[in-house]
């Protein structure tokens, strides 16, 4: 698998071990029934538990895991995007697990050493209905009394929600500041709707009447919407990551396909028209690939920086998936996209990572945002 950046011997011996384990536990052939129901994904997280010890990888060491950071959840998205099962490690352990890291007290430290140890699979919680991709419109309402805070308001389609044993909900205090609730899904005065989403994946609408928070997370007063936005760029570069994994599976399929298929009696791999097309392909998913890499580096620069470094990137894999998937699926004819080939499965993680946080538009008013007057 060719890497999004120069891995240390230990971040490639890490791929190595995850794409090896992923080929022989959870090939295509067992997508469908590791994503038929959300708890039908439990022997891929023990797996990822106890065979591989990867959810701590990038954990901090203080809280039982090994320290690799952002680098090595690209690394490990990389390869579960190849395999097709990205969740729910992009949801848990990168956004769910990269805000309770920054986040003080002692309730955010035990949940992350629970991450760490397979037992707590974080959600956030934090578009609603009428904000579309905007972390900061939240009409959703905690109140403190009587020795408890009690959460009303909706979350619209939380992607990965019915995994969780946990949900992190953004929510506005009395005062109005942004605060982080933990609730537990088996809480009272919650609406749940489970939904099924194109790629296979799981996701849930949820709306909550007088719900018992079993903690406010974060400092009083402190308004956790530059987390937030933090974690939705890292959320952003991890998709780009995983879509990079997609993409290269793709590729491979593909070009196995043309060279065995024929027409005419000759391979279709020999006709300059498909030559071209592959040509394209490769391009599009080779400049995908350098600039989330490039992009990496980015992540700890001031947020004007950052946010004008992921947007750009987005916009490179949103292109070159669409590129990608769409002349995956042309090239295969009308087999692209049944569920028996991966093709059709992979176009289909794609075209949600392409409008991952909107649209290739709204991000390219992103990059016209954050860029400086010369």
């Amino acid at each position: 698998m060719d890497a999004l950046f120069p891995l240390s011997d230990t971040q490639a011996l890490m791929q190595d071990s995850l794409s090896r384990w992923l080929q022989d536990h959870a090939p295509f052939e067992r997508r469908a029934g590791l994503l038929a129901t959300p708890e039908a994904i439990t022997p891929l997280w023990t797996g990822l538990t106890q065979s591989l010890g990867l959810l701590g990888a990038a954990l901090p060491e203080e809280s039982g895991g090994l320290g690799g950071g952002l680098a090595d959840h690209l690394v490990i998205l990389q390869a579960l995007g190849h395999a097709l099962l990205p969740e729910p490690y992009a949801a848990c352990v990168v956004t769910g697990a990269g805000l309770l890291q920054r986040l003080p007290g002692a309730r955010a430290r035990q949940l992350l050493a629970g991450v760490a140890d397979g037992t707590v699979r974080p959600v956030l919680a934090a578009l609603e209905p009428s904000g579309r991709h905007d972390l900061s419109q939240v009409a959703t309402t905690v109140r403190s009394g009587d020795g408890a805070s009690r959460l009303s308001g909706r979350k619209a389609v939380v992607r990965a929600a019915p995994y969780a044993t946990h949900w992190l909900v953004s929510a506005r205090d009395e005062a109005g500041t942004l605060r982080l609730a933990l609730v537990r899904p088996d809480a009272s005065g919650i609406s749940r709707r489970d939904l099924r989403l194109a790629d296979g994946g799981w996701a849930a609408e949820l709306a909550f009447d007088a719900t018992p928070a079993e903690a406010l997370l974060g400092d009083a007063g402190t308004d956790l919407l530059p987390l937030l936005l933090q974690a939705a760029d890292e959320a952003l570069l991890a998709a780009g990551a995983e879509a990079v994994g997609v993409m290269q599976r793709l590729m491979h399929d593909t070009l196995d396909y043309v060279r065995q298929r024929q027409q005419f009696g000759t391979p279709l791999a020999s006709f300059q028209v498909v030559q071209h097309r592959l040509a394209d392909m490769h391009m599009a998913w080779l400049l995908a690939r350098a600039l989330v890499g490039a992009t990496l580096a980015a992540m700890d620069q001031p947020a004007p920086e950052r946010r004008r470094a992921v947007a750009s990137a987005q916009v490179a894999v949103a292109r070159a998936a669409r590129s990608v998937g769409q002349g995956a699926v042309q090239l295969h004819g009308g087999m692209g996209m049944t569920d028996e080939l991966a093709v059709g499965h992979a176009f289909k993680r794609l075209t949600l990572i392409e409008h991952h946080f909107g649209s290739v538009d709204v991000h390219l008013r992103r990059v016209a945002a954050y860029q400086p007057l010369r």
